[in-house]
């Protein structure tokens, strides 16, 4: 069950590639599932993440928004996609949550920034250049932002990919041919250890979004470890009681078997008052 993940870069022809690259080889296409999913988990609108993804959204809006939630709401759809299997992805980050999935193919479609002005301009039907590499550049930057607080990783680093395509020399019909090429390699055959895998990230997923949207436990931040339905919760939470709201909301997740909690309790105020006085 192919799953490739594509870079979404403006003007690149990634759209092109990917929807190409689906209907060759019979693969679903992510199309809104994502920006549909994440704005519907935080009750907001679609326009406002499509916003915040862009480098649009006001200040206002920037500093409101729970990115945190963006970010785990995102891996809970994509990982769900790629664990279905025969799906192309394309941005929302797909290559940096997936690169460590031995079958999944992560590529980077490139292009000039020239050819790129030159699609945005026929795109939008204007001959203002200046416009159109603004737009391009603000676009790149709020990836390049995202990308740097989310992994931690420089946007576009080759390092992150399997393939880079550049569709300045390469047509749409030839990048597609070469990504039909690797998905065949033995080295990104799917085998149970990348299924598993991929199962176990899934579900991981899972659990820290279902911990997010519940009141009691939303800001803890508590490691997460699945191995096929098993889940080990390790971290420091507040009391007792919060250790125990964790575990329940884990267990409750679709997929989970069973929970190891390991969660420790934080020291008491009077510990930590008896402490200062020595």
């Amino acid at each position: 069950m192919p799953v490739i993940a594509l870079t979404q870069e403006m003007g690149s022809l990634a759209k092109d590639v990917s929807l190409k690259l689906a209907e060759t080889l019979g693969l679903a296409v992510m199309r809104h599932e994502v920006i549909e999913h994440v704005a519907d988990r935080m009750q907001v609108s679609t326009s406002l993440i499509g916003r915040l993804r862009s480098g649009k959204a006001g200040l206002v809006e920037r500093l409101t928004t729970d990115r945190r939630s963006v970010a785990l709401y995102t891996a809970e759809e994509l990982f769900a996609l790629a664990d279905r299997g025969n799906v192309v992805l394309r941005g929302w980050g797909a290559t940096c949550l997936l690169r460590a999935v031995p079958h999944v193919v992560c590529v980077r479609i490139t292009r000039s920034m020239k050819k790129r002005i030159e699609w945005l301009m026929a795109d939008l039907e204007t001959d203002d250049a200046e416009f159109a590499e603004a737009e391009i550049r603000r676009s790149d930057q709020a990836h390049a932002a995202r990308m740097h607080s989310q992994f931690g990783v420089t946007w576009g680093d080759p390092v992150l990919y399997d393939l880079v395509l550049n569709t300045d020399r390469l047509s749409v019909e030839s990048c597609v041919e070469q990504i039909r090429l690797m998905v065949n390699r033995p080295e990104f055959a799917e085998t149970p250890a990348s299924r598993a895998l991929l199962a176990n990230m899934a579900l991981e997923a899972r659990v820290r979004a279902a911990l997010k949207e519940h009141d009691a436990t939303r800001d803890i931040n508590v490691t997460i470890t699945a191995n096929q339905g098993e889940l080990l919760l390790r971290g420091i939470v507040l009391d007792s009681e919060e250790r125990a709201q964790t575990e329940n909301i884990a267990a409750s997740v679709v997929g989970v078997t069973g929970v190891h909690n390991q969660l420790r309790l934080m020291a008491s105020t009077r510990r930590f008052a008896s402490a200062k006085q020595t």
